[in-house]
């Protein structure tokens, strides 16, 4: 059984990446989706936001045997590669039911130079299971976690760059989800995400077909090696400040200028003239700003739309938690019909 993968990308940061990720595996638990919750960002800020402090230092302790350290992380689960090992069975946490957690580590930056360094080996003529192997690592240890509990979706959170970590995260995707800010940056940033996912995959499919040629692959025939489809359902665009259910006038002028650069920098199609971003059917959804919800939220650790007056969501705030369910419903059904996922 190969599961789904979907990543929330954008190589500009504070764009509410995390926060989306932690959102939808949540509702998509809540409609009985079994989710994976995977953190592939080094600076672990997914795991953060599941994991009281107190959970995170033990998952992470040195003084730990190799057999508890084992997998308990997803650098755990690759650093074998590094030496003579090979990939540990993740270890998922359960957070509540149909939701599972594979742990990020800040250690997981050492694994950079092993991803680089094997990239230009996987184009050789001979030796290729050991770069192919660590090139599809990260697809590997996701799928072996989403077989242990039979997961329907496997959904990725990952750092804000264009390093040799986030292209081996993009290649164990069939699809990704663009959350945008409504700025100058977040349009700059298409810029370079459009052509990388466009090169990373044409790149990968060349050591695909090299594999399929190889001797090695006749050696190994049981070795699976992910798409990399990497391909892009839409986006979803940050709401800066309101005024009437409309972005203010600060913002409005980048917010409408999102439909054209997606389209142009990520699909490399025509721009259509006068199209709105929220008439626009690539735009999944404007991410509203709850304000007040959201430290209250973190505070007791589960999502805003799950808060409860005994949380002080009381009066106004509990409107709001009823909005915050309304918006995170339709944005992962919305998805779930983009990537086919039967709810």
């Amino acid at each position: 059984m190969i599961s789904p993968v979907l990543t929330f990308f954008n190589n500009k940061g504070g764009v509410g990446k995390t926060s989306l990720v932690y959102h939808l595996a949540w509702m998509f638990a809540s409609l009985r989706k079994r989710i994976v919750a995977a953190d592939l960002d080094p600076q672990a800020n997914l795991t953060a936001a599941f994991l009281m402090e107190e959970e995170i230092e033990a998952i992470w302790q040195e003084e730990k045997t190799e057999e508890e350290k084992t997998g308990s992380t997803v650098y755990r689960c690759v650093e074998p590669l590094a030496g003579i090992g090979d990939i540990a069975e993740p270890h998922l946490r359960k957070i509540a039911a149909d939701l599972y957690l594979l742990p990020g580590d800040v250690r997981l930056s050492r694994y950079e130079e092993v991803l680089s360094t094997e990239w230009p080996n996987s184009m050789g003529d001979h030796n290729l299971y050991r770069p192919m192997r660590i090139l599809s690592s990260f697809w590997q240890v996701m799928q072996m976690a989403a077989r242990t509990v039979q997961a329907d979706l496997v959904l990725v959170d990952i750092g804000p760059n264009l390093g040799a970590i986030n292209r081996s995260a993009l290649l164990a995707t069939d699809y990704v989800a663009i959350p945008l800010g409504a700025d100058l940056f977040s349009l700059q940033g298409l810029g370079n995400l459009g052509p990388a996912l466009r090169s990373w995959k044409s790149l990968w499919k060349k050591r695909l077909d090299n594999w399929k040629e190889s001797e090695e692959a006749r050696r190994y025939p049981d070795f699976q090696l992910p798409d990399g489809k990497m391909q892009p359902i839409g986006y979803l665009c940050q709401q800066h400040g309101v005024r009437l259910e409309r972005p203010v006038q600060a913002y409005d002028k980048w917010v409408q200028r999102i439909p054209g650069s997606y389209r142009k920098h990520v699909l490399g199609e025509e721009d259509i003239p006068g199209l709105r971003q929220e008439e626009d059917p690539y735009c999944l959804a404007t991410i509203k700003h709850y304000r007040s919800l959201v430290p209250m939220a973190q505070e007791c650790r589960k999502p805003i739309f799950n808060l409860t007056s005994a949380d002080g969501a009381i009066g106004s705030h509990a409107n709001a938690v009823h909005d915050s369910r309304r918006d995170f419903d339709l944005l992962a059904k919305k998805i779930a019909e983009k990537i086919g996922l039967q709810l």
